[in-house]
């Protein structure tokens, strides 16, 4: 199975490097989607990165989204939701039709940079040294304003066939389940097959846990 690895906000496709041999090694094909991140890139312009990826894979394939692109991978189950086996989430949940796609931190000079530590400290970041967080700071891409302030439109409800599978890293399955019966998460509250697995890291296990997740993601 093709397996396509979507990157989330400052991140790009080089993000999922230790991910990708894992994911060889149980027999799948690792795609790492690269995201457009000039100046001018539009949340329309990475959607269809994404599907360009989907309409070039082998069969139906796998597509995952870590953190905000959650949204991208479920976007593209919206547009392609007869070619996609599966969609995984990583560390975050899809917004909703008419929201901003990720519009969280101040935008400057038409980017939204990465905003420092401190908004992650706790368990996104515990299992992080200070040299990994220095290298990723330093290698943090300052995401388009046109991408974090993009609107989303969800139109097929065949999305809700398509299954989910939400790896819960810095958060637990139970905390998932309750914050979807609480209607935080409309989205997963519609998906008819969902699946919610626990995974003992950080926000961002591609760096920290590459092998389990791996393991999680491969089916």
């Amino acid at each position: 199975m093709d397996i396509l690895l979507i990157p989330g906000l400052w991140l790009d496709a080089s993000a999922w490097d230790d991910v990708v041999p894992a994911i060889e090694a149980l027999g799948h094909r690792p795609v790492p989607v690269s995201l457009p991140l000039h100046a001018s890139a539009t949340l329309d312009d990475q959607v269809a990165a994404v599907l360009a990826a989907v309409d070039a894979a082998s069969g139906e394939p796998m597509v995952v989204g870590h953190s905000a692109a959650a949204t991208l991978a479920w976007l593209a189950a919206d547009a392609r939701p007869d070619r996609i086996a599966r969609v995984a989430f990583v560390g975050g949940f899809p917004a909703t039709d008419g929201r901003a796609y990720a519009d969280f931190f101040e935008v400057r000079d038409g980017v939204m940079p990465f905003p420092g530590w401190e908004p992650f400290e706790g368990p996104d970041s515990a299992d992080l040294d200070e040299r990994a967080r220095h290298d990723f700071a330093a290698a943090a891409i300052p995401v388009p304003a046109g991408v974090v302030q993009g609107v989303v439109r969800l139109t097929d409800e065949r999305r809700f066939d398509v299954p989910v599978l939400v790896v819960c890293p810095e958060f637990t399955p139970a905390e998932a389940q309750e914050w979807i019966a609480a209607g935080d998460v409309p989205e997963l509250a519609k998906v008819k097959h969902l699946d919610l697995v626990d995974l003992d890291s950080g926000h961002w296990p591609m760096f920290t846990r590459p092998a389990e997740l791996a393991r999680l993601l491969a089916p």
